[in-house]
């Protein structure tokens, strides 16, 4: 297990008002990017933790990885020639919860939610390049527990018990109810792929903002069942 804790953070007010799409929106809306932007970089402090796990026990809808059970045919399919795969938790850090927007100032709280956003993404870009380098895994994909029926949200708790204490190796919480504290957080599984894979492939909803690959109905006629 290795934790990252030292994850450069390189934003700027233009890197996030292009993100969010309001490059010369107002002059209003710049000044506030730039104000939450000199906040956050300063206190920044993006974690995650990482543990090289066997994949073992593989059956038609399930797969052992690092001695614990997960149900998912597509995550065992995906892993079917993989020896290895890399479990994970990414965070922006508790150092930003402290930073308050009031309720009714909707612009900036939008705006600051983008940043700590932006801020988990390079812990995640971070840890991918990382283990890619370390490992000498050429080319990566990941699947998180919800991001499929077929792999339900409630297996986040078999993922945080492969660490332990989440909690005191990177700050994140999982609660009762499988929401992660700080909310900017994110968890999953990465393994070596021949063939890029994103869980969006095989999700027909069409109204998905976070939507990363166009959905592909012959890829999920190769997992054996819709998704």
């Amino acid at each position: 297990m290795e934790v990252l804790d030292e994850i450069p953070v390189s934003l700027d007010a233009e890197m996030v008002l292009k993100h969010l799409h309001l490059r010369k929106e107002s002059k209003s809306i710049e000044k506030n990017v730039q104000e939450l932007v000199e906040i956050v970089v300063p206190i920044a402090r993006p974690k995650a933790v990482y543990e090289v796990s066997y994949v073992d026990n593989k059956h038609e809808s399930s797969v052992d990885i690092h001695g614990i059970t997960f149900t998912s045919r597509v995550l065992r399919v995906n892993l079917d020639e993989v020896q290895r795969a890399f479990p994970y938790v990414a965070t922006c850090g508790r150092e930003l919860e402290g930073i308050t927007v009031p309720s009714e100032d909707f612009m900036r709280y939008y705006c600051l939610d983008a940043i700590k956003g932006m801020v988990m993404n390079t812990a995640r870009n971070h840890l991918k390049t990382y283990l890619t380098k370390k490992f000498a895994l050429g080319q990566v994909s990941s699947m998180a527990p919800g991001s499929l029926e077929d792999w339900p949200i409630t297996q986040q708790r078999e993922l945080f018990s492969i660490f332990g204490s989440v909690e005191d190796l990177i700050g994140v919480k999982l609660t009762e109810s499988l929401l992660m504290l700080p909310l900017k957080s994110v968890s999953g599984i990465y393994f070596p792929t021949q063939i890029r894979f994103e869980s969006c492939q095989l999700c027909a909803r069409e109204a998905c903002s976070g939507r990363r690959a166009p959905y592909d109905p012959d890829l999920v006629v190769k997992y054996g069942k819709s998704t």
